[in-house]
């Protein structure tokens, strides 16, 4: 971006415009092609992920439209893994 400093992001530098940039990282979700693999590699995959199931889309599109929201307009430059514990970062 031109005109930020070294020391800013250009997240940090929309955010004093308003605009917040967030991103979600969802892990495996109970979609048409996840549901048509072989069960026996879809029920590895569940084992896998501590809370013992998938996903659901409806899930993380309740967490969009928090993160779209005005209540998250303090949130910015931040990741949220929605992946039921398969990933702690």
């Amino acid at each position: 971006m031109r005109g930020a400093s070294p020391s800013t992001t250009p997240q940090q530098e929309v955010a004093r415009k308003g605009v917040t940039v967030n991103t979600v990282s969802p892990g495996y979700l109970a979609t048409e092609r996840v549901m048509a693999m072989r069960e026996d590699v879809r029920q590895k995959i569940i084992d896998a992920i501590p809370v013992g199931c998938l996903g659901q889309s409806d899930e993380v599109a309740a967490l969009v439209a928090f993160i779209a929201n005005d209540t998250a307009a303090f949130m910015t430059d931040s990741n949220v893994a929605m992946n039921g514990g398969q990933h702690i970062y």
